[in-house]
């Protein structure tokens, strides 16, 4: 079986963590084409690598507007790149409605239409304007099954007429790498701490006012009695923002900022955590997709407390690896936060429960089954 992927985000390594486990599970004969340059959500330009599990190839194409997930797109026709390969089965990692998911879909329907498929984490229903409005009815139209990563997505998809198979997949994790490392995170977490009493509340993520940052940091004030550190992991357009209030509040120096983290350090940090938050904040053209972190943290043994925006509350409650409350409300962080700080054994519960959940359902192992047995099915038919 020859499967071929295009997918911007396995410009980084860990992103192909997926299909050298496709690999691992099927032999299947794997193709990757990625942007030969790439604008991460950091602002950093980067270039493929290869993650050292993946045996498959990788195929490096220039593009246009490159860090805009929707709009950039190949300068290729990718006609030549079908007709050598041959594939059996296309996988488009890209929304339905993106310039690049067009493209292929396109040339794929001039060179032979083999059966091809996208994915989607669009969970609010959006109108798109001219060409795009049509570009995502043809590959609606075009596609021999779908893949979303949430149930809301997939709701979304129905509305706007989907008429084929849609196949829940959500993300996933490697239980090798993210898994809890008690003894070799020691000193890390001394070196976070300021007295062995403080309790780490850990933040990884893009730092930008949709994650509700303003309203941990009015949360985190109405608790300054409790021993507690915040740990930031990540960057972003709003950390100008974020010091500022954190200064309001006169607990900038109960801050941590680390920056950007490699994705291969992110482990290290999260079983470092005592806690996670995610405290998004649903705006009219965003919503939290799915929240990959949250499965992340569990299985490092971190409990989470999360908003209930978009997908966390779902998550949350179906792994039982942590709290929720309503997004914006920094009184209900607050006490969700004080609960776990004051509660070791709640802490431990919640990271035991969770951690079962997320290996039994969210692993790259039992994700990729999935995949694979819908695309053999689909490839079938």
């Amino acid at each position: 079986m020859k499967l071929l992927v295009l997918s911007h985000a396995c410009v980084t390594p860990v992103n192909q963590q997926f299909f050298a486990e496709i690999e691992s599970q099927t032999g299947w004969e794997i193709t990757i084409i990625v942007p030969s340059k790439w604008k991460n959500d950091y602002g950093n330009v980067i270039s493929p690598k290869r993650w050292e599990k993946f045996s498959g190839k990788i195929i490096e194409l220039p593009v246009l507007i490159s860090g805009n997930v929707p709009l950039h797109f190949y300068v290729a026709t990718f006609l030549s790149i079908l007709k050598d390969i041959q594939p059996d089965f296309i996988y488009v990692h890209h929304e339905p409605y993106a310039a690049a998911t067009a493209q292929l879909y396109l040339a794929n329907s001039i060179t032979g239409n083999k059966p091809i498929s996208f994915f989607t984490w669009q969970n609010i229903l959006k109108s798109y304007p001219f060409p795009f409005k049509y570009s995502e009815k043809f590959v609606l139209e075009n596609s021999a099954i779908t893949f979303s990563g949430s149930y809301s997505a997939e709701e979304v998809l129905i509305q706007k007429g989907l008429r084929g198979k849609s196949v829940l997949l959500p993300a996933s994790v490697d239980p090798l790498i993210y898994k809890p490392q008690s003894e070799l995170i020691a000193s890390l977490k001394q070196d976070l701490q300021t007295s062995k009493s403080e309790v780490l509340i850990g933040y990884m993520g893009r730092i930008v006012e949709e994650k509700g940052l303003k309203t941990l940091l009015y949360a985190l004030k109405s608790i300054v009695d409790l021993p507690w550190r915040l740990v930031m992991v990540g960057t972003g357009n709003y950390l100008s923002t974020f010091n500022e209030i954190a200064e309001k509040c006169q607990i900038r120096d109960r801050i941590t900022l680390l920056g950007f983290v490699p994705h291969q350090d992110a482990p290290r940090y999260l079983s470092a955590f005592d806690l996670l938050v995610l405290p998004s904040e649903t705006r009219k053209n965003w919503k939290e997709q799915f929240g990959r972190v949250i499965i992340e943290a569990i299985a490092c043994g971190t409990p989470v407390i999360g908003s209930d925006s978009g997908e966390i509350p779902h998550l949350i409650r179906k792994t039982g690896g942590g709290l929720t409350f309503s997004e914006g409300k920094q009184d209900a962080l607050a006490d969700c936060i004080t609960r776990l700080i004051e509660d070791k054994h709640l802490r431990n519960e919640l990271a035991d429960k969770g951690r079962a959940v997320v290996l039994a359902e969210y692993s790259n192992q039992v994700i990729g089954q999935r995949f694979i047995q819908n695309i053999a099915v689909s490839n079938k038919g």
